[in-house]
């Protein structure tokens, strides 16, 4: 399934709330019917926390189905409501929001570059990945310039031929270019998805939402 939505009025959906193929992670300031409509297209089951105590969550954790990479002060209590799904564990190191350092899905990862060796590790273990760095776009943040899915990999439109490349060998899967809310080539700011289904910022246009489809494999 697919839904155009926003949470809260911002059409940024991926800086918000975060998913992987059994879960979305939703802040408990989203409205019960965007959060139902949002579990619904990804079918998924949700849960509804802040992450440090804030609502940007997509941009601080990143998960699959082996596990989440939260920030080093994330609050046990917010830690005790996702354990409850999958493992959990801290990103050590100054960088720590791994919804914008980390770019995955069920079988590898791609990281910033500038990424220690501790927190490749904690990537590794709590995904149970392959780890690569690498920049798309020219960006470090990669997990805000693309959605990966076990069918397939969007990237931001500025990615160049060696970076769709070293994407193509990484995953294993089709990798396409592509944009969301009318130009930005912020794909994970505003894209949630999985094999199942796919939510994204309701400026998205119907030019834009063919090339998720045709990416992500809906097509």
């Amino acid at each position: 399934m697919s839904k155009k939505l926003t949470f809260n009025g911002s059409p940024y959906l991926g800086v918000f709330a975060t998913n992987t193929e059994t879960l979305a992670i939703i802040p408990p300031d989203v409205s019960h019917r965007t959060f139902q409509e949002t579990c619904e297209a990804l079918g998924v089951r949700g849960i509804k926390t802040f992450v440090c105590e804030c609502s940007v969550l997509g941009a601080l954790i990143r998960g699959n189905s082996h596990g989440f990479v939260v920030p080093s002060y994330t609050l046990e209590g917010e830690i005790a409501k996702i354990e409850k799904y999958a493992q959990v564990l801290r990103l050590p190191g100054k960088m720590s929001a791994a919804g914008n350092l980390i770019l995955a899905n069920d079988e590898v990862a791609v990281v910033h570059p500038d990424m220690g060796k501790s927190a490749i590790k904690v990537t590794k273990d709590a995904l149970d990945v392959e780890v690569y760095k690498g920049r798309i776009g020219g960006l470090k943040t990669v997990g805000m310039a693309a959605v990966a899915t076990k069918k397939g990999v969007l990237v931001h439109p500025k990615a160049s031929a060696s970076e769709l490349k070293f994407l193509e060998d990484a995953f294993g899967l089709p990798v396409d270019v592509g944009t969301v809310n009318l130009g930005s080539g912020l794909i994970g700011a505003a894209l949630l998805a999985n094999s199942k289904g796919y939510v994204v910022g309701a400026e998205t246009t119907g030019h834009e939402l063919g090339r998720i489809e045709d990416a992500l494999g809906f097509i």
